[in-house]
């Protein structure tokens, strides 16, 4: 009750925020998930951690909606017909998105705006089109408060792509955040590199590696802070293995390999299986939500994420004096960690989950704001990152081979970066041709920065941290994550 009191008393919480905080504890008033002991007390631990999921999951985690189809059929319990026109799309997709749940409320996935808005332009001007894509980009940003929310762009060059990125790069908005598809067969040198100048201006978009990430999934879509998941689908849930709590319960390397690791997964498994046997067999999603009767989305096109964090300080732990990413010894040791959860997520069978095969699959979890000295996923700590840009994706490269469903790397940039974007883009060619995934960039003196894959503008950091109520929800996780995680020490790259 004291925590209900809290937020209801709140002077930094806008109405609304207080709203989404009352409804998550109103839910967490429940408990109808099974939970041994021996889970409960990794959760005690904060070795297992649901991500605020909540106690009675009512809706999948994230939902990829099928918006191509949507603006194909129109969607009738929104009254909604196919739109003809792009102010007609616009409306459109302004009212779809409004209904879209998710674990934070809000859309975590706008589809690939690109593809949606090109049909629709048309004879329109460029100045046209701009204009009413900026009030479209100003309502996203000023209704979905919340920065893990995504939409996508390419791997094809577009008129609309192109206009995309103006506007966006005009607006400075951390709403919606970005991801280009890029697949150098595919993509024009061109439209990358006007890709890579906006993320120099204003953090946005991020470049994922198309080729590979469409191995995963025969349609993706990137939601939230970079999950790559399949269109018409989601996740169910994600849960996520916090590795250096399970590392300081041993310092015996052989130990925490063959008897924690797998306890700990079994029961962090266990635990997501009936999370998503809830979501399926008791809360009447599929059955009722209209994303669902209407074939928008499809229940056999959800995944489960089984997200880690931690595993540079998982590592060291183990091999005391070296480092995650520069010492070859801590490195081994990362990926005997690594290899021991590939082989539990491939053998584990995971129920309602047949696009995956029935098993989970590994994401690097960004991390959350509560979290002090666990670096996100699978990345390099703060501080500790190699000399050489090309060591540091050279690392990543060797460790993002094992996560199907999102990992990233971020890399701030001098003023040299915005002056020479092509040179830029030589680097993620040559990062991807080694299976990097995905990297973001940022200016080092942009306003808007990367938290961990979500933006944040730093001036509302500020605004936060003197006490004022902001507008975005992210802020209030980014502040205290920029503060711990000494993420304005991130070492800045040049070309």
């Amino acid at each position: 009750m004291s925590d209900i009191y809290s937020i209801v008393t709140s002077r930094n919480l806008s109405y609304e925020q207080k709203v989404v905080a009352l409804a998550h504890a109103a839910e967490d008033t429940l408990s109808v998930i099974p939970m041994p002991e021996k889970t409960r007390k990794y959760f005690e631990q904060g070795v297992i951690c649901n991500l605020n999921e909540g106690n009675a999951p009512y809706r999948p985690r994230y939902i990829m909606p099928d918006y191509e189809k949507a603006v194909r059929q129109g969607v009738k319990f929104l009254q909604m017909a196919p739109p003809s026109d792009l102010d007609e799309l616009l409306t459109f997709l302004q009212v779809l998105y409004r209904h879209v749940p998710s674990i934070t409320t809000y859309p975590v996935f706008l589809g690939d705006l690109d593809r949606l808005v090109e049909p629709f332009i048309g004879d329109l001007s460029d100045e046209e089109v701009k204009r009413k894509l900026r009030n479209f980009f100003i309502y996203l940003d000023r209704t979905i408060t919340d920065s893990f929310c995504h939409a996508n762009l390419g791997p094809e060059a577009t008129r609309a792509g192109r206009l995309i990125l103006e506007v966006d790069r005009e607006l400075e908005q951390a709403v919606p955040n970005l991801t280009l598809k890029y697949d150098p067969s595919i993509t024009p040198d061109e439209f990358a590199e006007k890709a890579i100048y906006t993320s120099l201006c204003v953090a946005n978009p991020a470049i994922c590696n198309d080729a590979l990430n469409r191995q995963t999934y025969d349609r993706y879509g990137i939601s939230s802070c970079y999950n790559i998941l399949p269109i018409a689908g989601g996740s169910y849930t994600l849960t996520r293995l916090v590795l250096p709590r399970l590392a300081d319960l041993t310092d015996d390397f052989e130990e925490f390999l063959h008897r924690l690791l797998p306890d700990a997964m079994l029961c962090m498994a266990d635990y997501m299986s009936e999370r998503i046997r809830f979501i399926v067999e008791q809360s009447g999603f599929f059955e009722s939500h209209f994303l669902a009767t209407e074939g928008l989305v499809s229940r056999d096109r959800f995944v489960a994420m089984f997200g880690l964090v931690g595993l540079a300080e998982a590592a060291n732990h183990f091999v005391p004096g070296k480092k995650y990413g520069t010492d070859p010894e801590a490195d081994a040791a990362a990926e005997q960690i690594m290899q021991v959860i590939t082989d539990f997520v491939s053998r584990y069978e995971c129920p309602y989950c047949e696009i995956a095969n029935h098993r989970l699959l590994l994401h690097a979890q960004v991390g959350i704001d509560s979290d002090h000295g666990i670096t996100s996923g699978i990345r390099i700590p703060v501080g500790d990152e190699p000399e050489s840009i090309y060591d540091h994706l050279r690392h990543s490269a060797r460790f993002h081979r094992f996560i199907p469903t999102g990992c990233s790397d971020i890399l701030p940039f001098d003023i040299t970066g915005k002056q020479n974007p092509a040179a830029v883009l030589d680097i993620v060619k040559g990062a991807f041709s080694l299976g990097q995934k995905y990297i973001a960039f940022y200016a080092s003196d942009s306003d808007l920065v990367r938290i961990t894959g979500y933006l944040v503008k730093r001036s509302e950091i500020e605004k936060w941290n003197s006490g004022q109520a902001v507008l975005q929800n992210t802020t209030q996780l980014g502040a205290p994550t920029y503060a711990s995680a000494h993420l304005a020490n991130r070492k800045v790259r040049g070309v």
